[in-house]
């Protein structure tokens, strides 16, 4: 038998983001690019035997070219060459380049710089803008991180990086994603926005909350190539959120189970550790890597001393952590 969560989200996968169309209209009426979630599946689920197996990746810049001036022609151009002349490997392979750069390759115009890596084919963490091990957590089972400068998430387990991907915050001219330490909350397999707008359901799947006061999720959702364009919550990639959502541990209470009521139990124990670090992008846009003179390099997050260095979000932080120093733990 299906499981009808997952009947209905490739449902809507299939009929949103799979035609071969991908711009859409955005709230405020301008064109946005979105990623077809179904398609990158495969490159975010690659998985190594261990860290130490993947090897480090370089940069090369592509320009697109055509003597014609023809965007089709140049991007047909680039897809040999990411192919080594099997235009339909280079296609599969520019999925990677694409999610890398946040740029969809039908945006690209004759004379735009696009940045390729060495290695194709590879764990998607070796393109990880996050260090592969995080010393500061190794005492931490779980640890989720969301940076807003690069608009990516990390989940890391006693230090080691388990998996990484791309995201969307808070719009931050009106309802940015806050900064500081959280802890998952609640979950949900399918919830409907309480934002919908009359007449309208926006639908929400592989729902975890971290910010239980304003309602502030993680979930699966379209997601621009640009930056910060949600209402406060983060939007993922379908596999992304579903894996994240098996992932992830709830907080505990003493009303039977861990669900949405957080008025039917006391709090006793948190979820799983989130960190939201960084600064929206200036232009509303993450720059993933630096364009050096002779190759681009990849920027890094970097990451607190420890993650309890991060100011507490709300007063459940603050509450645990005055448990965490009259036990005399760190």
């Amino acid at each position: 038998m299906r499981h009808p969560i997952r009947f209905l989200l490739r449902a809507a996968l299939s009929a949103a983001l799979l035609l071969p169309l991908t711009v859409l209209l955005s709230t405020d009426g301008h064109a946005q690019s979105y990623i077809n979630q179904t398609a990158v599946a495969d490159i975010l689920n690659r998985r190594a035997e261990t860290l130490d197996d993947i090897p480090e990746v370089y940069y090369n810049y592509r320009v697109l070219y055509d003597d014609r001036d023809n965007s089709v022609r140049a991007r047909n151009r680039l897809y040999k060459i990411l192919g080594h002349g099997d235009m339909a490997l280079g296609r599969k392979r520019a999925q990677l380049v694409e999610l890398l750069n946040r740029r969809l390759m039908q945006d690209l115009t004759v004379g735009d710089t696009i940045v390729v890596p060495t290695d194709f084919n590879l764990d998607f963490r070796a393109y990880s803008p996050f260090p592969r091990y995080y010393t500061g957590a190794r005492e931490f089972d779980k640890l989720f991180i969301i940076d807003k400068t690069i608009q990516a998430w990390a989940a890391y387990e006693y230090g080691k990086l388990a998996r990484w991907g791309i995201v969307n915050t808070g719009n931050p001219d009106e309802s940015p994603t806050p900064t500081g330490r959280y802890n998952f909350n609640w979950q949900e397999e399918h919830r409907v926005s309480s934002l919908s707008p009359p007449g309208e359901t926006w639908d929400m799947y592989w729902v975890f909350n971290f910010h239980q006061a304003r309602g502030i999720h993680i979930h699966q959702y379209p997601l621009p190539t640009g930056g910060p364009t949600s209402h406060g919550c983060v939007r993922l990639v379908d596999a992304d959120a579903e894996w994240i959502y098996h992932w992830a541990d709830t907080w505990r209470t003493t009303a039977r189970g861990s669900g949405i009521g957080s008025g039917q139990g006391r709090i006793v124990e948190p979820g799983t550790t989130v960190l939201v670090l960084g600064e929206d992008p200036k232009d509303d846009h993450p720059h993933p890597f630096d364009f050096k003179k002779r190759y681009p390099v990849l920027k890094r997050v970097d990451l607190p001393e420890h993650p309890y260095d991060v100011p507490p979000g709300t007063p459940q932080q603050e509450y645990f952590d005055r448990l965490r120093f009259a036990e005399g733990t760190n």
